[in-house]
């Protein structure tokens, strides 16, 4: 017998709304027998949105927390934070607070997200910032970098505890018992970089973590590393240029596929390539961008996510909960804290 995991989902937040969280929830209950969802959101609209199957089966796997409250992408923070004190993203992170949720999950606002969660689940002894860690694409599978936004300026203890983070983090997702960590930096060479880098280079390679040295930006993508380590600062723009360059090829490629009946016809020939790299590639796969570092487990989806990206995000929650992400970062924190 499973037992239950029980994950809040802001149902209202993100640019799609209910079109895309209500059929994503009902991906993930599909996919997992164990899995309980509290749809947080206005109950009118929700309901009409769930098929019968769902409705009617005797097994229940799903409430509903009614509110017609939601932090908007575009609200001011601190104003939304104060005001709407039953907005879904509140409620679905109190729900973790009050242990009657393992996880929560939003595709909202980041800033209220991260603000919210550090407010109302605090942080994880000898954890002193909570950092954003997404997945990208590698020729061997997929890598994980931290930070993307959180923390702007970081010194060298915060690198080191996001190393700790990402570690954990990769270990509860199944994808490596013992995770090869990079630390993001301008060269490869040990006397490259600032200090900061420098010493956070150190303190890893100190460390028992399984620390491979400084990374390249090229690097990324190589296949050699599950956790990449950065600042916000850096791992932000790292991310943008990423998607950036995504967008530039599709178009290059859209383009010179439709420039004449020749080429329109190399494009139908050459389609079933194409369609395994765009599956490849699909940032939809990648979606659920872990809030590390909390006592509790949150997961942001990305705002424009649609109903199978939303998905991937409640799944991202789902094993990280499944998995005891929150007890091995307390594990590693406790390990690399002792002399042992």
């Amino acid at each position: 017998m499973h037992q239950k995991i029980t994950i809040a989902l802001d149902m209202m937040s993100g640019d799609h709304g209910l079109s895309a969280s209500v059929p994503g929830a009902i991906k993930s209950l599909r996919e997992h027998d164990d899995l309980f969802l509290i749809l947080v959101g206005d109950e009118k609209l929700i309901l009409p949105l769930i098929p019968n199957d769902f409705k009617n089966t005797p097994k229940k796997r799903y409430s509903i927390t009614h509110t017609t409250e939601y932090i908007a992408m575009d609200d001011e923070i601190i104003k939304a934070i104060r005001s709407k004190k039953k907005s879904s993203m509140r409620l679905g992170i109190n729900a973790v607070k009050n242990k009657e949720a393992d996880a929560c999950v939003s595709a909202g606002n980041t800033g209220a997200l991260m603000a919210l969660s550090k407010i109302i689940l605090k942080m994880i002894p000898g954890i002193d910032r909570p950092a954003i860690c997404g997945s990208l694409p590698t020729k061997t599978g997929q890598c994980h970098i931290l930070d993307l936004g959180a923390n702007v300026e970081c010194d060298a203890s915060h690198l080191y505890q996001f190393s700790i983070l990402g570690s954990a983090l990769v270990q509860s997702l199944e994808i490596n018992t013992r995770p090869v960590i990079g630390l993001l930096n301008v060269g490869s060479e040990e006397f490259k970089g600032n200090d900061t880098i420098k010493n956070a280079g150190q303190l890893m390679q100190e460390s028992k973590l399984n620390y491979a040295g400084f990374v390249e930006g090229d690097e990324m993508f190589n296949g050699n590393f599950d956790v990449i380590v950065s600042d916000g600062f850096a791992g932000n723009i790292a991310l943008k240029s990423i998607e950036g360059v995504a967008k530039l090829i599709s178009y290059f490629i859209k383009t010179e596929f439709n420039k004449s009946i020749f080429t329109k016809l190399a494009a139908l020939i050459s389609y079933p390539v194409m369609r395994a790299l765009k599956k490849k590639v699909d940032p939809r796969k990648y979606n659920g961008a872990s809030l590390l570092g909390l006592q509790g487990v949150v997961v942001k989806s990305h705002g424009g996510a649609d109903s199978y990206a939303f998905s991937q995000a409640i799944n991202t929650a789902y094993y990280e909960v499944k998995n005891g992400i929150l007890d091995k970062i307390a594990s590693l924190v406790h390990s690399e804290g002792s002399d042992d």
